[in-house]
């Protein structure tokens, strides 16, 4: 298949990349470096150092013996959008270029504007060039599990079915969103759902949890190829927070009383999802939701696992939550879909988190432990926050 993946210089976009050409896909990449450009503004980066897009695309075919077309611009130039689509012409599209924290999302007012602006405006314009160059054209994007929020019923697949006064319908879940960046996400998977019901695209939307690892087997075949591993309390995970606090000493600092709970998959299990949803496309018109993670963990059993795996262990800590959320809340969430056609899952295991913890041990002198506090981002005050 032709698959240009979007933001393909990412956390998850470069590894899916790679992942799919070495399984023979011909790949093309885009990207305009705004994640990067968010390190310098935070002052924070990736704790495995790497390199330019356009190194990680000439390592790859120095490692690989293949190609990985790039384009560099904006989503949001439609122009360009509409040009990358029509001069690649994709089978599919793997959608990953948005700004993906939900602390950064809520510094302020500006943040806020940017990241809906960015996120959403990107989307439209992917859509319309799709439906303007070739409406077969699958779009595979990635959604979070973090649009549903914390309902108290248990989660489906993107859809419901509901009775009402005697009478039934299928319905899109119940969203409900506790952040700018997750509310931006819920406006792009209803306007996908009118294109396709109005145009009849394809659209599978990928519904992903939290993602951990850092190794793929393609990241691991030269440093060059390497991922990022982002600990700070505006991008990095809280599992990424946690294994480092651990090799450091320090305490694991969890917000509230850690009852919080979550999907996650591994960074193996996201770039198979993504295979199978590009080989296995959503029909003209349907707008197919996959709930793309396999474990959930509150936040207490996570710092538990870290602890009770790190040699000698590690002290647990519960600090004020700067977010507004539930605790104590019921999650449970269906996800059979991907499995069906045929995802083996990794779980997360001693085995993964030893390997997490010699990775940030090779590179400790790089951690910045001023980035691993709460960020000082307060989901109740960034409304009275200042324009910047």
């Amino acid at each position: 298949m032709r698959i240009m993946v979007l933001g393909g210089d990412g956390y998850l976009g470069w590894p899916t990349a790679m992942y799919l050409s070495a399984q023979g896909h011909d790949v093309a990449v885009l990207d305009n470096a705004v994640r990067r450009q968010y390190d310098e503004e935070l002052g924070s980066g990736s704790l495995v150092p790497i390199v330019s897009l356009h190194e990680r695309v000439r390592a790859w075919r120095e490692v690989s013996g293949r190609e990985i077309e790039l384009w560099f611009g904006d989503l949001c130039d439609a122009d360009f959008c509409y040009a990358a689509v029509s001069g690649f012409r994709p089978d599919a599209v793997v959608h990953f270029a948005e700004q993906r924290a939900a602390p950064y999302s809520m510094i302020d007012r500006k943040h806020a504007v940017y990241t809906q602006t960015n996120n959403v405006v990107g989307t439209l314009n992917l859509m319309y060039a799709v439906g303007e160059v070739d409406r077969d054209i699958h779009i595979v994007k990635l959604g979070t599990m973090g649009e549903y929020g914390q309902p108290n019923i248990d989660i489906e697949e993107g859809w419901l079915e509901v009775e009402h006064k005697g009478r039934k319908d299928r319905v899109l879940f119940p969203k409900k969103p506790g952040s700018f960046y997750h509310l931006s996400k819920v406006h792009d998977s209803h306007n996908l759902e009118f294109g396709c019901r109005i145009w009849g695209l394809r659209v599978t939307d990928l519904n992903q949890g939290v993602v951990y690892g850092q190794e793929t087997e393609q990241t691991v075949l030269d440093p060059r190829l390497a991922t990022r591993l982002d600990y700070d309390a505006v991008f990095g995970t809280v599992l990424n927070r946690f294994a480092i606090q651990a090799v450091l000493g320090l305490p694991l600092s969890v917000y509230g009383n850690g009852t919080q709970t979550r999907a996650y998959l591994d960074i193996r299990d996201t770039v198979r999802c993504i295979e199978i949803a590009c080989e296995n496309p959503a029909d003209a018109g349907e707008f197919r939701v996959f709930n793309q993670a396999t474990e959930q963990f509150s936040l207490d059993e996570l710092a538990k696992l870290v602890a009770n795996s790190f040699p000698g262990g590690a002290e647990i800590e519960h600090v004020d939550n700067p977010r507004v959320e539930i605790e104590d809340h019921y999650y449970k969430f269906v996800h059979t879909a991907l499995e069906s056609l045929g995802l083996q899952p990794h779980y997360l295991g001693d085995t993964l988190l030893e390997q997490m913890y010699g990775v940030i041990e090779q590179h400790r002198g790089r951690v910045n432990t001023d980035l691993l506090a709460a960020s000082g981002i307060n989901w109740r005050t960034s409304a009275n926050a200042a324009p910047r």
